[in-house]
């Protein structure tokens, strides 16, 4: 079983930065893709950026100002935000899909979340 264990969420006030981490560990597993979403009161969980191998992709509202990566040594995620809104306020979530090699199968998997709060 894989898991995925977020951190770095935090207060800042607006124009502040923050870095998320994902660190996935477990069975033995190759990581396809890995994401982030978000999730504020209210509202439906909107994907934020998702990274490939070779490709990167960003949610309209942040491009420019937040910058997701991947240590694949670490099997670690990371999104750096920069230039934080209030509107950027939300939980964010870590997903990644992950085949693992035990079962030679693909499966979706999710981190439990960390708040990130954006004072104006």
């Amino acid at each position: 079983q894989v898991q995925l264990v977020e951190s770095g969420g935090g207060l800042v006030q607006a124009g502040g930065s923050l870095r998320l981490s994902c660190a996935a560990s477990g069975s033995i597993f190759i990581i396809n893709s890995m994401a982030w979403y978000r999730q504020a009161p209210g509202k439906q969980r909107e994907l934020v950026a998702t990274i490939t191998s070779d490709s990167t992709n960003y949610l309209d509202s942040v491009k420019g100002r937040f910058t997701i990566s991947r240590d694949n040594a670490k099997n670690t995620a990371y999104l750096q935000m920069d230039s934080l809104k209030p509107e950027d306020t939300a939980v964010y979530y870590c997903n990644a899909n992950i085949l693992t090699i035990l079962h030679m199968s693909t499966s979706s998997v999710w981190g439990q979340g960390t708040q990130v709060t954006v004072s104006s």
